[in-house]
């Protein structure tokens, strides 16, 4: 990436504020304590988290503009399944990025916190909103069951939003998905082994989507390729970075099968 202009001298990790030193194998490239505007220019010079912005940045963008292209809003009866898709492409990397971009800020530990909380706030969408068109097809013929699964999976899910946004280590953050996860994994059962519904071909796309987003967590979790060669990743190629990558390839799983699903639907009755 061109540099447009020189940042500020970059410290090293024991000068950092306290509540940036999460990962101590990232032994320099943090930024100053900075204004908003200060954060903004950050875009444009090199630093430890600049891959973690763009790394989600661009596919923002590029979910924003081109994901409504291949949505069928008017060819499924309940124009809210799409809405819900949408958002759920989205959420996660709003939050990333204003947390990365922002987290130096001079408001300091608290306005960190709230960043944190509304990156893990964005995590949870995607986990809640992404899973919603999942149950409605699964249970498609089961209309009372659809509804109630729909409820409890929105319970369950405040709930994991409760635990991501107050939990204190990635251990934990990680483990407020795993009711959401389990849920998913019976509703995958049900397709399978029951009389779950659904395209032949997304089931596939949909166990790929989860294997990704939980091997993210655990390459973030355990810090590596960072771990075995500290300061070689400061910049780039880190666990945080590769865990970013893997987000947005589960989220694109995520889209395809739901593609998968909202094309099947449109030629299939519910037996009599």
């Amino acid at each position: 990436m061109t540099v447009l202009y020189q940042g500020p001298r970059l410290l090293d990790f024991a000068r950092t504020p306290h509540h940036l030193q999460f990962n101590k194998y990232v032994l320099t490239g943090y930024r100053p304590v900075s204004t908003a505007q200060e954060c903004l220019g950050s875009l444009f010079y090199v630093h430890n988290e600049l891959g973690n912005i763009y790394t989600h940045g661009i596919p923002f963008l590029l979910f924003l503009v081109l994901l409504p292209y291949s949505i069928p809003w008017m060819e499924v009866d309940s124009t809210w399944i799409c809405v819900v898709h949408y958002l759920a492409c989205l959420c996660p990397t709003v939050g990333s990025v204003l947390y990365h971009l922002f987290m130096n800020h001079r408001g300091g530990r608290h306005v960190y916190d709230t960043l944190l909380s509304l990156d893990m706030f964005g995590v949870c969408l995607v986990n809640t909103l992404g899973a919603l068109p999942i149950i409605y097809v699964t249970l498609l013929c089961y209309p009372t069951l659809q509804r109630t699964a729909l409820l409890v999976y929105i319970v369950l899910s405040a709930y994991g939003i409760y635990c991501a946004t107050t939990a204190h280590t990635n251990v934990l953050r990680l483990r407020s998905f795993v009711w959401q996860a389990l849920f998913r994994f019976v509703l995958f059962l049900f397709r399978v082994y029951g009389n779950g519904v659904g395209s032949p071909n997304s089931m596939r796309l949909f166990v790929i989507m989860d294997a990704l987003a939980v091997l993210g967590g655990l390459v973030n979790i355990i810090q590596i390729p960072e771990r075995f060669s500290p300061g070689l990743f400061d910049n780039w190629g880190n666990s945080h970075q590769i865990m970013h990558v893997m987000v947005i390839c589960s989220i694109i799983y995520l889209h395809w099968g739901t593609m998968e699903d909202l094309a099947w639907i449109k030629s299939f009755q519910c037996p009599e």
